[in-house]
């Protein structure tokens, strides 16, 4: 392990097989997959072992469109990344986030479900995680709903927090490890194969880096930002020649669906209603929690996404945020993300976790049933965003410490954003009518149609999105459609490859995470028989 910024001077040229930029959950995966076969690994982290506010800033950014969170602050420089602060919320893709759908523009990607699904069993077992294909499999009952019109889901929980900010984890020969080096230069050939990586740090010493091939795993923002800011000779970027670099970005906008409200106003039909929320489970030791996404044949007959959503008691819409809420959601965005403030904040929520009643509890009802006038049953929307070229990375005139351009975010929403929470909405109402348990009655933003969307303070922790950064580098069958081919590749440049969320032709509505290990490992096999 070499720390660029603690090297004292230089370190001219080291080669290996392979170099990868970013040491995420994207780029340790491809490192230990390529080593595994045998190959040489140098991988470069731009931040440290811990965080650094300096390094940091490196990620600063303005938001040019929808309201975001501050880009200084929607990911990480560390060994790491951004899972150093993971949730832990794990889930597949579904099979028809993979194929064309005709009511979605820009839809499909170049790689069949099949294909990825041995990689997405091999990603569950490497967080240690059960795979749960059927609710029998968690010893659960299924909930009653119609999955032709509302099919329910199960999460996963990874509960052990700090699974990749561990370096002394990745200890291997064939790996070397570089921590404050940040990519500045993108050495190209006549043919457009990468001859050399340049790196700096902070402390003015750099490196360059030569291999056979090269992987940029660095996130949804920073790899575009990379590709069209660090070209040398190359004003437009790499692999832009379409000008798609940066292009569909998408996230996991958080929203209000709307109230859940029991037919009968007293505490057995508050029980009937939460009975189906399931928002706590435990099997083997494992968490669980329910999801509830548009069965496939409504998602197109109502030309709606596969968003998802779940139950849970909020505070009414317009209210304040609880004091307690406030302190805790200041701390955690205006304390440095050091491992010793991360560690207490994943002890507080493990505790939170650990203590808090069943939602479904006939206590909870009967204390639900006491805080009507502050508090009720909510749908709390987790929604696939459509893929929108407009939605984009851009970089603006700014540069940052090291003399590379800064990324702009202009994040905007289409109709059929808002469109497909209403029609997810109005499926629930339909399957809670039915089995004669209550209403579901959709958010005012949805009714009076004025909005693309609505971001709501109360109604998440984080109230915007999940963090998750995807589509800006998206894989495409041509290179008309996409920046990288099926293989990782970025086209027009042979050697040079992408890892991570960034590739995702479309988002569905299940967390990136278990999809970018199972992406990392199938391009970890096909870089280690190259």
């Amino acid at each position: 392990m070499i720390d660029l910024s603690a090297s004292g001077a230089d370190l001219g040229d080291r080669h290996a097989d392979v170099c990868i930029v970013g040491a995420g959950v994207a780029g340790q995966t491809v490192a230990r997959r390529l080593a595994a076969a045998g190959k040489s690994v140098i991988l470069c982290e731009s931040g440290g072992a811990d965080f650094d506010n300096d390094v940091q800033s490196l990620a600063t950014g303005p938001n040019l469109g929808e309201e975001y969170y501050p880009l200084r602050d929607s990911r990480l420089r560390l060994f790491g990344g951004t899972t150093a602060i993971w949730g832990g919320r794990s889930v597949a893709l579904d099979p028809i986030d993979f194929i064309k759908r005709d009511w979605i523009e820009h839809s499909g990607w170049p790689i069949a479900y099949e294909e990825l699904d041995p990689y997405v069993d091999e990603a569950f077992k490497a967080l240690e995680l059960q795979r749960p294909r059927s609710w029998s499999d968690i010893g659960e009952a299924q909930p009653p709903f119609d999955p032709d019109k509302v099919d329910a889901r199960i999460w996963a929980f990874d509960q052990k927090g700090e699974r990749f900010t561990s370096a002394t984890d990745l200890d291997h020969p064939k790996i070397e490890l570089v921590l404050n080096a940040t990519l500045t230069s993108i050495r190209q050939g006549e043919g457009g194969e990468v001859e050399a990586l340049v790196f700096k740090s902070l402390a003015g010493t750099s490196l360059t880096i030569k291999a056979n091939d090269y992987v940029i795993a660095a996130g949804g923002i920073e790899t575009p930002r990379l590709l069209l800011a660090c070209g040398e000779d190359r004003p437009d970027g790499i692999g832009n020649d379409h000008d798609l670099v940066g292009r569909f970005f998408m996230e996991h906008p958080h929203a209000r669906g709307g109230a859940i409200l029991p037919l009968t106003d007293d505490v057995d039909g508050m029980m009937k209603i939460l009975s189906l929320t399931k928002q706590k489970m435990s099997h083997d030791g494992r968490r669980f929690a329910a999801a509830y996404r548009p069965g496939e044949a409504a998602q197109a007959e109502l030309g709606i996404l596969n968003s998802a959503l779940s139950f849970g008691i909020r505070r009414h819409a317009g209210q304040k945020v609880a004091g307690f809420q406030s302190l805790i959601s200041s701390l955690k965005h205006s304390l440095p993300a050091k491992r010793s403030f991360r560690s207490t904040y994943q002890q507080l929520k493990k505790a939170t976790v650990k203590l808090a009643p069943r939602a479904d509890s006939r206590i909870a009802a009967r204390w639900l049933m006491g805080k009507r006038d502050l508090k009720g049953l909510y749908a709390v929307v987790r929604a696939e965003q459509a893929p929108n070229p407009d939605s984009r990375v851009r970089l603006v005139d700014e540069v940052d410490a090291l003399g590379v351009r800064r990324a702009g975010l202009d994040w905007r929403f289409l109709e059929v954003d808002r469109r497909s929470v209403a029609g997810l909405m109005g499926l629930l109402d339909e399957e809670l009518q039915r089995m004669g348990a209550g209403r579901a009655q959709p958010a005012d933003w949805l009714v009076e149609g004025e909005k693309l969307w609505d971001f709501d303070p109360l109604i998440s922790s984080h109230p915007i999105g999940g963090y998750h950064h995807m589509g800006t580098t998206r894989m495409g069958a041509t290179e008309r459609e996409g920046v990288t081919d099926a293989e990782c590749r970025v086209y027009g440049a042979p050697n040079l490859f992408v890892a991570g969320s960034s590739l995702f032709p479309t988002s569905g509505w299940a967390n990136p995470t278990i999809t970018i290990i199972a992406l990392a490992l199938r391009l970890g096999d096909f870089l280690g028989k190259r």
